[in-house]
């Protein structure tokens, strides 16, 4: 089990913060297209608990081949950048564990796609993302907070705002305000729609 320590960051583009981290010499790692199925127990008894279970397929847009995690999340931590337990398990067969985990009773509570742009910079990693329907952000995910928010100066988003909801509490909010009762969120057909 490790501990997940994070900030996020809403931003109108990501072409300036693209730049800094070609400026400032980051590690550029991969892009990929997220699938996200988020699966809970007919009753909520993981978010009631503050915890998440999460079925991701990461197809890379270089055209390597697709791959799967599976994912656990404790609830958050009383720190003052957002913190919890994470345990994530690499697996081959996402249809076949899908299957198995409405075996066991978890049904599928929101699935949405999300672009992603993964950096490496000062021992953290930086990603660009588009979640369907919320815009763009920045995560920063480090060992600490000091190592968190000296990237986030090197980046100049110190400014930014920061954004303490996860993706998850935000999509499932916008599926309420709009209607969507399959929990279905997609990003839209033929490329990025910022840039």
């Amino acid at each position: 089990m490790s501990l997940e320590t994070e900030l996020k960051l809403r931003v109108e583009s990501h072409g300036p913060v693209r730049q800094r981290l070609k400026d400032v010499g980051a590690r550029f790692i991969e892009a990929v297209v997220e699938t996200n199925r988020i699966y809970d127990r007919a009753d909520g008894m993981l978010r009631k608990r503050g915890c998440g279970l999460r079925l991701r397929t990461a197809l890379p847009l270089d055209g390597t081949t697709s791959r799967a995690t599976l994912t656990f999340k404790g609830p958050r931590l009383a720190t003052a950048l957002k913190s919890r337990e994470e345990i994530e398990v690499g697996i081959t067969d996402a249809i076949s564990l899908a299957q198995v985990l409405e075996e066991l009773g978890f049904v599928p509570i929101l699935c949405y796609q999300k672009r992603r742009e993964s950096w490496q910079l000062n021992g953290c990693r930086v990603e660009l993302d588009e979640p369907a329907r919320l815009g763009l952000f920045v995560e920063i995910e480090g060992p600490d907070e000091g190592s968190i928010r000296a990237v986030q100066t090197a980046l100049e988003l110190d400014k930014a705002c920061e954004v303490p909801t996860s993706y998850v509490g935000m999509l499932m909010a916008y599926c309420e305000a709009y209607g969507i009762a399959d929990r279905t969120l997609n990003l839209p057909a033929g490329g990025a729609t910022e840039e």
